[in-house]
This record gives C-alpha cells, structure tokens and sequence, in this order.
C-alpha cells in the first residue's frame, strides 16, 4: 500500500543542525545573537524598518495590540474566518471584537469592513488566510479614513505580497513560526513595523517591563524566543524562495487536475495578490454531487489527508458567544464558507507521483469511471504524474 500523504511535515535541514548545535555549544541558549538574526531576516523580507521576534503568533498579536495601547473600551474589527489566537488575543487585551464578514476569496470583505467602521474603532485586524493574502489596498485606506491602526494577521502568510509589497508591511505585522508554518521554530512569532514607538515598546514588554536590568519601566511579560528556536528558523528564512516556489508549483499542478469538477472552487487569484499556499484550500458547494464528508472518507481511503480548517465562524462556540468581549455581528458569507473549505496536501516535499495521486483520489471520487487518468512526463523524466484527460470530461 503506498505511504499515505499527510497535509503537513515538518522538514528541517542540516543547516538547521549545524546552527543549533552552535548555539548550544555557545551556552547561550536564551534571547540571544541568534534571534537578532532572525529578526534582521524578517524586516529585510518585509521591508520593514523593524522586526521584533516573541515567543508565538498569538504573542505577536497580543503584543501589537498592547504596544498600539489598545485595551478595555476599545473595539477591533476583524474577519470571522479565521484561527481562535486571533480572537484570543483581542480579548486578553480586554477589548471589544467586531467582525466583518468574508467575501468569495475568505479574507474580510472590504465593503464589509465599510460598514463596520459606522461607530469608532481602535484596530483593524485582517487575516491573510491559507497564505493568501487580504486586498490591503483597500482595506488600508479604510482604516486610516476611521483612524484605526491596522494589524495584520499574517500568520500563514510569510512571503505573500500585495501588489510587489509584502505582507506584514501595511501597518503592524504579525506572523507565527509554529511547527507546520512555511517557516518554522517550533514556536515563535515575529511583529514587523516601521514604527520605531511600537517596536520599542514591543521589546519592553517582552523582557518584563526592563529596558536595562532590573529597571522596570513598564508591566511587562516574558514574550522572548530562544536563540535554540531561531537557529532553526534562520536557514528556512534563507531559502524562503524555494520554499514558497516549491508550494506554488505544487498549487499550480492541482489547480490543472482538479479545474472543472462540478461543484468545486479552488483556491483564489487576483491580479497582484500573491499566495503562497501554506493550505491549499477548495471549496465544495452546494452544486457538488458529493457532500464535503463524502469526499474526506473517500481521500481517506486513498490514503490522502485533508482537514477542515476551520469548521465554524471563529465566534460560533459557546465560549465566544456568551463573552462580554464579543459582539455578534453577523456574518453569514463566513458561517456559510466554513461549511464547504476543505485543504489539501501542497507542502513541499511532494513528488509529481503524489501530487497525481491527490487528484486522482479526488476526480475518482466525483466519477470513478468517467476520468481517465495519463501518466504524463515530470521535469527531467525521471518521475511521472498522473493527470485527468481534459477529452475525458464529458
């Protein structure tokens, strides 16, 4: 039976290695050298004038929103179609979280934002979902038109680009470098800003309020990475093109097997929006002949994994629902998305044999007799890749 294909594996490399072993031979193991690398890395990726490394992405949320002075009585409108640290983390600040709906592409609708933007507001927080980057071109301008700072969510999308700028550079940035990122230290998170107050006030609040030893000039926090994590990050960080090359052209091998299957959206394109496929993302509709269950047991025999990421509106539990610090606006485009995504394997690491199996699993599924899979020739010929025979869709 052929190894099943996991959605995510965690690759690291010698580079990696030989890092960690010289920070451990260095005995500096805590916030160190390395993390200044790391960080140095992260603002010359995004072009920002400064990086702050901390200990997680929700970390690096929290601590925007703390540093922008962001906390009780303020509200922050963010989108509904996205992982709980990005609510976590607006209320362990203590302020309010509004939402603003979706559009087709699953990022936050910027007529949506509009009119939540009818009463004030402290922050917009976006979410760059699945890699994909939010349209910042609009939503930027309605932020500064209401006042509010932006802070991004780009926790999937290290590297993505709107229009030739990256993401994490529209106003504060926040990315994760958990374990199945594109870039990984484990745990870890980076804030990005051209604002010198904020990342200065981000680096005092993770050392516990001290700028100098024992010094406190604020209530701080332990937020700090170890030089261990970023000297895992450090080489991936380098080799972040090939990263993200390798994901798209893995993205683009399945968008040609899978386009034209009744019922099914793939993943969004929009001129200037560059995604770079941390999840490869379908949508199955109402107008599929099969049910989005029906299709995961079906990948699941065939030895494919894929998730659901994420199953509900991000406020539709019971622990949201009932808090003080949520308020309930509706958002029907997302709690009707969250019923039809469903991600794919695009990791890197991926042969043509595998990419092929993932499409065959998922056109046998919608007809098992009416596809003909062709091998066809991968680059350089020593592999192949089955594909669906576009004379065969009839």
């Amino acid at each position: 039976m052929s190894e099943r294909i996991s959605l995510s594996q965690v690759v690291v490399g010698q580079e990696e290695e030989r890092l960690v072993l010289e920070v451990l031979r260095s005995g500096m193991l805590a916030q160190g050298p390395m993390v200044a690398r790391l960080e140095a890395a992260f603002a010359q990726l995004t072009g920002t004038a400064h990086a702050v490394a901390v200990s997680s992405g929700t970390v690096a949320l929290v601590a925007a929103l703390q540093a922008l002075g962001i906390g009780p009585g303020d509200e922050v409108v963010t989108s509904p179609l996205t992982f709980g640290a990005t609510l976590n983390a607006i209320l362990q600040v203590g302020a309010t979280a509004r939402f603003a709906d979706v559009g087709d592409d699953l990022t936050m609708d910027p007529a949506e934002l509009a009119r939540a933007l009818d009463r004030p507001v402290r922050a917009v927080l976006p979410v760059h979902l699945y890699g994909y980057p939010a349209d910042m071109g609009a939503i930027g301008p309605l932020a500064a038109a209401a006042g509010a700072a932006v802070v991004e969510d780009a926790a999937q999308a290290v590297g993505a680009s709107i229009d030739g700028r990256r993401a994490g550079s529209f106003g504060t940035g926040c990315f994760s470098l958990y374990a199945t990122k594109n870039v990984t230290t484990g745990e870890g998170g980076v804030v990005t800003t051209d604002d010198a107050g904020v990342a200065a006030r981000i680096r005092l609040l993770r050392g516990q309020g001290m700028r100098d030893r024992y010094a406190y000039e604020a209530v701080g926090h332990n937020y700090r990475m170890t030089d261990l994590q970023a000297a895992v990050g450090v080489p991936q960080l380098a080799r972040l093109d090939r990263i993200t090359d390798q994901r798209q052209a893995n993205a683009r091998l399945l968008t040609e097997g899978l386009a034209g299957l009744p019922g099914i959206v793939l993943p969004p394109s929009a001129p200037g929006r560059e995604h770079v496929f941390h999840l490869y993302t379908i949508r199955v509709t109402s107008a599929s002949p099969l049910e989005r269950a029906e299709l995961m047991a079906h990948l699941d025999r065939r030895g494919v994994e894929s998730a659901v990421i994420y199953p509900r509106a991000v406020y539709d539990y019971p622990c949201y629902r009932d808090h003080p610090g949520v308020s309930l606006d509706p958002c029907p485009r997302a709690e009707a998305l969250a019923g039809e995504v469903l991600s794919l394997p695009v990791r890197p690491g991926l042969t043509h044999l595998d990419l092929g199996r993932i499409v065959d699993a998922v056109t046998e599924a919608f007809s098992p007799r009416s596809f003909r899979l062709q091998p066809l020739a991968a680059a350089g010929g020593s592999s192949t890749v089955s594909r669906v025979s576009s004379a065969s869709r009839s």
